[in-house]
């Protein structure tokens, strides 16, 4: 009796020190997606970043094949057909640690972009970016923005029943209304909440204007460079800049009603430095081939569709777009323009690929190391966000975001990403018709030499 009173404490340290073994790579394990994409006749892998002694004590049941362990196996299943599948992930094939759905897409091409594009934004209405007091003839002070609870960041949509799209409509609309010494009702957006109300306000004659006003700031238009990351000749739809455009002055984002891309020609490069990020310094062009509207302006980009195909002085080829699973860490390259039309191919590492849920613009760590895109530019650059990044022959992401204190390094998004939110690639392959896709997948089980 002593003796098992003895190895009990033995035994229950053991099992403490393996669960604080396996305790990070158990959350990195939960932490999977649970929506997997992969192309027809890629290996599934999934890409598991744990011990190799966990990493073979785990099974996979998938449906309608037989329990697979394949995370450091010599046996990868390869997607024969598309659809979906279930997956359950086991540990010692009777613990289930994580559910998941398994799509197979087809494998989609694009042709690569590169170009330096015009981006002209058109936000429905227009858009609150600052308030002020307004002194009467006798001096006294008024607020009748504020005071009706008007907020930065708010979408102005109509004054008076009148909609509304530039700063001109507003100003013009808000003096002669106000002549009727009368309250006008204002309808707005909430920024938070997307949510539609109404307020009233009393225009104030302002002595030095000579006009009457309710102490609001708007902007409408924005326009920029930037640069197309690809364009997807089956349905005419391209993406471009891999970030999402938002109000300089309140960082909100701004609502797409009305917009357009046009080509554009870089005529000057500011460098970058440490604290200083550079920029590309671009003319729009109305005599290219690149035309086209703006209908989604996203976290992972602005989309659309183009009159007609770009060329691109660089790769015209379509390329096909790698899921996220299939990019790796180390040498990859960009298509960007540095001087007129001319696209140019440069090298760069790809740092981190960062395991993702949902569409984000950070899933890339990247750094420049060409030469002579470092002597050019310092590095990452205004204008330069949505250049496409290739890797093994593939679209994997498109250039996204600076680190401030380190201009050779930045963000890039997942070309996955981009697909989906340009509806390319849709988010469950059950939402596609069925002719297309079927209910189920089969897979195939090839020898696959893990490294």
């Amino acid at each position: 009796m002593d003796y098992r009173k003895n190895k009990l404490p033995i035994l229950f340290s053991a099992i403490l020190f393996l669960g604080l073994c396996f305790q990070l790579p158990l959350q990195t394990l939960m932490n999977m997606p649970v929506y997997h994409r992969v192309a027809v006749g890629q290996p599934l892998d999934f890409d598991l970043r744990i011990p190799k002694a966990l990493a073979d004590n785990l099974v996979f049941n998938i449906d309608g094949v037989k329990p697979l362990s394949f995370g450091f196996g010599k046996t990868a299943p390869v997607a024969a057909t598309p659809g979906e599948l279930e997956v359950q992930v086991k540990l010692f094939g009777l613990i289930p640690l994580r559910s998941m759905t398994l799509s197979v897409v087809p494998e989609i091409k694009v042709v690569p972009g590169g170009q330096a594009i015009g981006i002209l934004l058109e936000s429905e209405g227009v858009m609150v970016v600052g308030r002020s007091a307004i002194l009467d003839e006798k001096g006294v002070r008024h607020n009748p923005a504020a005071e009706a609870g008007i907020n930065l960041g708010d979408t102005l949509l109509k004054v008076g029943g009148k909609r509304v799209e530039n700063e001109v409509q507003v100003r013009d609309l808000v003096n002669k209304m106000g002549q009727d010494g009368k309250e006008i009702v204002l309808e707005l957006k909430n920024k938070d909440t997307n949510k539609i109300y109404q307020t009233k306000v009393k225009p104030i004659l302002c002595p030095e204007t000579k006009r009457y006003r309710v102490g609001l700031y708007v902007r409408d238009t924005t326009a920029g460079v930037g640069t197309m990351t690809f364009y997807h000749p089956e349905s005419k739809s391209y993406g471009a800049l891999g970030h999402i455009i938002t109000d300089m002055d309140t960082g909100k984002p701004i609502d797409v009603a009305k917009g357009k891309i046009i080509g554009a020609s870089i005529q000057g490069i500011r460098t970058g430095k440490k604290g200083q990020p550079g920029e590309k310094l671009g003319t729009f062009k109305g005599d290219t081939n690149i035309s086209g509207n703006i209908v989604k302006n996203t976290n992972c980009g602005v989309f659309g569709k183009l009159q007609e195909q770009p060329e691109n002085t660089y790769l015209n080829n379509m390329i096909p777009v790698a899921m996220s699973q299939e990019v790796k860490e180390g040498p990859a390259e960009i298509y960007t323009v540095l001087q007129d039309e001319k696209i140019e191919r440069f090298t760069i590492e790809i740092q981190r690929v960062s395991t993702q849920s949902r569409p984000d613009g950070k899933g890339l760590v990247i750094k420049i190391t060409d030469p002579k895109l470092l002597q050019n530019t310092g590095g990452i650059i205004q204008g330069m966000s949505g250049s496409p990044i290739i890797q093994n022959g593939k679209l994997v992401g498109a250039v996204t975001h600076v680190f401030v204190n380190d201009p050779t390094r930045g963000f890039g998004v997942l070309a996955e990403w981009m697909l989906m939110e340009a509806e390319i690639l849709p988010k469950h392959v059950s939402a596609r018709k069925t002719k297309e896709f079927g209910d189920s997948t089969t897979i195939a089980c090839l020898k696959h030499e893990n490294k």
